[in-house]
Parts: C-alpha cells; structure tokens; sequence
C-alpha cells in the first residue's frame, strides 16, 4: 500500500501556490506544490507517498490541467487520487464535470471554502 500525505498544489502562478500553501498549512495541513503537471506526474510517479487530493489549476503551461487529468486516471497507481479542479475559467464548473472532478473551487476563492474543500478528503496532520 502506498502512503498517502497532505495536498498536492498543481497551480503555475506563483503567488497564488503560495497563498494556497499558506493557508493550508496555516490550518494545519501538509503541502507540496508543482508549478506545471508535468512537474506533477514526475514527482507523483517518482514519489512513494501520494497526495490525499490534488488542488489542479487547468490553464498551465507544458502540461496543462486536462492532460494531467487524463494521465492520471490513466494510470493505475495514480487514478484513485481526488482531483479539486481549481480555475479562474468563465466555465470552470463545465469542466469539472466534463472531467469528473472530485470538486471545484472557482478563483478567487476564500479561504473558508478552500479548507473546507480540503476537509472533504484529508483531515489536518
């Protein structure tokens, strides 16, 4: 059995994977971030702990949010992992639906929200 730790935050602007991890470890949460998913699936494969959910921004540079999406719910290790589509995207609630999303948090989003969203599938360490 893999082990699972903390929250995975796939977001390519700086300031806002920033403000994330702050807030989420703030309430007492583990985080590691990736700037592209690209960076992502490396470290996930690479990694033997896994993510107990993944905070996925969709428009990202090399590899954006849907082709992380479909890699990952292609892959056998890695497809039970819940996805929490994060977008500022006009049709971002579209989107998680399309992809089956585990939930979706619209940008900006408050930090109430965030961490209750976070609380629906990991508890703080």
């Amino acid at each position: 059995m893999t082990d699972r730790n903390g929250v995975l935050i796939v977001e390519d602007d700086l300031d806002i994977r920033e403000a994330l991890e702050a807030v989420l470890v703030h309430h007492g949460f583990s985080t590691f971030a990736a700037e592209n998913g690209e960076v992502a699936l490396d470290r996930m494969r690479s990694d033997a702990t896994r993510p107990y959910v993944i905070l996925l921004d969709v428009v990202m540079p090399v590899m954006d949010g849907h082709e992380l999406h479909r890699n990952l719910r292609g892959d056998p290790e890695l497809c039970d992992i819940p996805i929490v589509l994060l977008t500022a995207h006009s049709r971002g609630d579209d989107d998680a639906r399309a992809m089956q999303a585990d939930g979706f948090l619209k940008k900006p989003c408050d930090r109430d929200t965030l961490v209750a969203m976070i609380n629906r599938f990991c508890k703080p360490d």
